[in-house]
């Protein structure tokens, strides 16, 4: 009788009898890759769907009853940080779901909870039909999201990145990271076309709900992109060797609680940048700006091919000067560009454009390497959960509030305060990145 791998507690018996078929099909670092991009596109896209409609839709159809446009976008960003609160959560229920289930188990039961929750809202009633239903229906929704991301943690990344040369690790980091720009292009593009081409009436009776649809069907295609991978003997041997393991949360608090804190805070400013040059710049223009909003949407899917080329980059110069070089020289990037972005954000068309065409620059050569820096102070069997536990607290901390807080200053005391608050996330991850040097010194 042929023996059979033990692959640990994070696979069933499916899982093993999957990768046995396969054992003798090895995936090329290529191929994870592929699966890697889609995964995070059908992730980024979700999010990206909400976070346009919260500008485009919600302020209109959920929030009516506000006494002016501004104060109905405000509380439509904060419903939309409801799901960046709930992701540690999902994090840790999904985890033991991992645990006891298996990997193919949890990703299956998440990825369908987040498109689900998804493609609920393109049901949504509005408050004149429902009341204030229609408001926690939204929050519940959103919560879904925030909750099932938290589940959608797949290891591939750490897979990728255990598959890569050594000389070329920065070039492999930054591969996951491409699946932002490129969902928020998909997003952008799909309601940019609906608001071009549709009257307001009929874009907010029917037009806007088409994008969740669509959000459902990708998700749909990156699962079984996803299992797929998920099944090989390559994923196989890592976690037989503990390197994709779900460990308990509180086993990972308890070991690298102080590698968790600094990891939240090394991205920190490369986070916050993340909505400020997406989310927030459509909502200040639908309340203040001159531009037609489907033709900054084109200027900001334009931005985001900007970005990407960025995020290649990242990989480049990760490469020639190592990531904690890199991410050192991007937040001084982006503390220039706190200077300077809100004069552009306030000096017209061409300065919206140029703000979101550079922005997007900047924030790619940094986003591309801040997933990477995450993982790299966990040792064997924590690197998985603690990983995904760091991100979370990363996202909450730098993203989550960003379109609410970028807004509410702007709107009050000027656009001048965003750039400060751009300014502290900067601080932030250099503050960051000399402590963790230092403890690594001391250690």
């Amino acid at each position: 009788m042929a023996n059979v791998t033990n692959y640990g507690p994070s696979s069933t018996s499916m899982e093993r009898d999957a990768r046995q078929i396969h054992a003798d099909k090895p995936v090329a670092p290529n191929s994870i890759a592929i699966g890697v991009v889609i995964g995070r596109t059908s992730e980024f896209f979700d999010f990206f769907v909400y976070g346009l409609a919260s500008v485009l839709v919600f302020p209109q159809l959920v929030f009516p009853f506000a006494p002016d446009r501004l104060t109905a976008t405000l509380y439509s960003f904060a419903i939309f940080s409801l799901a960046f609160m709930a992701r540690p959560v999902g994090s840790v229920v999904f985890m033991t779901i991992d645990r006891l289930y298996g990997r193919g188990t949890k990703l299956t039961i998440a990825l369908f909870l987040l498109g689900g929750s998804t493609a609920s809202i393109a049901f949504l009633p509005g408050y004149n039909e429902i009341g204030v239903w229609s408001i926690a229906l939204l929050a519940l929704f959103r919560l879904g999201q925030g909750f099932a991301l938290g589940g959608a943690w797949d290891g591939l990344a750490s897979l990728l990145a255990l598959n890569a040369p050594q000389s070329q690790r920065g070039w492999y980091a930054m591969i996951p990271q491409l699946g932002a720009p490129i969902g928020f292009a998909l997003a952008s593009l799909l309601f940019g076309y609906f608001v071009a081409n549709l009257s307001s009436e009929d874009f907010l009776s029917w037009g806007w709900r088409y994008p969740f649809f669509v959000a459902f069907a990708i998700n749909v295609v990156a699962l079984f992109a996803r299992l797929r991978l998920v099944m090989t003997k390559e994923f196989g041997t890592a976690l037989e060797q503990h390197e994709l393991e779900a460990a308990p949360i509180r086993d990972v608090v308890r070991i690298h609680g102080r590698d968790i804190l600094i990891g939240a805070f090394v991205p920190l400013a490369s986070f916050a940048m993340f909505h400020l040059v997406t989310i927030f710049p459509l909502g200040w223009m639908s309340l203040y700006g001159n531009q037609p909003i489907g033709a900054f949407m084109l200027v900001q899917t334009v931005g985001a091919m900007v970005g990407v080329l960025a995020i290649v980059a990242s990989g480049l110069m990760a490469d020639r000067i190592g990531r904690r070089g890199q991410l050192a020289v991007c937040a001084v990037l982006i503390a220039i560009f706190s200077f300077v972005g809100p004069i552009m954000l306030g000096s017209g068309s061409n300065g919206h454009d140029a703000f979101v065409i550079i922005g997007f620059g900047v924030l790619g050569l940094s986003f591309g390497q801040a997933t990477g820096s995450i993982s790299s102070r966990f040792g064997r069997g924590y690197r998985y959960t603690g990983a995904a536990f760091t991100s979370d607290l990363a996202w909450l901390v730098g993203a989550g509030f960003a379109p609410l807080v970028a807004l509410s200053l702007s709107s009050r005391f000027g656009l001048t305060f965003v750039g400060y608050y751009l300014l502290s996330g900067a601080i932030c991850t250099l503050a960051a990145l000399a402590f963790s040097r230092a403890l690594e010194q001391r250690d």
